[in-house]
């Protein structure tokens, strides 16, 4: 497989990327084709494929935030099973982060994920792939090391229609020598990541900013268990 980088709508991979995601995801999570355009051209935004005989089989979107030294995956789509496409995008996604908070001269302190709350998120089929089954993907993920944050967690709909998306729960992987005894991270990160990862959406519920501004209470989120 090759792992190829997106950074513009012109690339011929990435109709087909977007093809993909509209296929496994709820219309709420996808951000239409032409608005694409801008965030792709952004050097903190990673869109990678997975090309397998000339079609894309999977796809990830990561960025790092140099100055609070933490990551988000926006996305991992597995388009088919039997190929190993889930360890071939992690291990390449890690290897490109780690390469890039190198260049920065930084140090990871984690990474966040919205993860599909599997009891909430029963009547998604996720294009019928069953990688991309909210009960599998939760136990994959926490295999690799996330934990969901405790707290209600809602986000706006990337349709850009100020709705309220509250199947999802906010989890953290941190990294370093001691991420498996970490119990808690700062609530301050989570609202300054929170307001700068969904600032390029004006229309946002009520209920995001009652969260946020809940969190801007608080100290500590604890790491709990997925």
């Amino acid at each position: 497989m090759e792992y190829h980088r997106i950074t513009n709508i012109a690339d011929p991979y990435f109709k087909q990327m977007h093809e993909l995601m509209q296929t496994v995801f709820p219309p709420e999570e996808v951000l239409a084709y032409e608005d694409w355009a801008e965030p792709l051209q952004d050097p903190g935004i990673r869109v990678f494929v997975a090309i397998h005989e000339g079609a894309v089989v999977g796809a990830t979107e990561y960025r790092y935030y140099d100055d609070m030294q933490v990551a988000m995956t926006d996305f991992t789509i597995i388009g088919r099973e039997g190929l190993g496409i889930g360890p071939f995008l992690v291990k390449r996604r890690t290897q490109d982060l780690l390469a890039l908070v190198g260049r920065n001269g930084g140090q990871l302190r984690g990474m966040f994920a919205e993860i599909y709350n599997p009891y909430l998120a029963q009547d998604h089929s996720f294009g019928g792939v069953k990688p991309m089954d909210p009960f599998v993907r939760r136990e994959v993920l926490a295999h690799l090391g996330y934990r969901k944050l405790e707290l209600a967690y809602v986000h706006p709909s990337w349709q850009q229609d100020g709705a309220a998306v509250q199947e999802l729960d906010l989890g953290f992987m941190p990294f370093g020598a001691d991420a498996d005894e970490q119990a808690a991270i700062p609530a301050q990160l989570i609202s300054t990541f929170l307001e700068t990862y969904y600032e390029v959406l004006p229309n946002k519920p009520q209920a995001w900013y009652d969260m946020v501004a809940q969190l801007k209470q608080r100290d500590q989120v604890k790491l709990l268990p997925l």
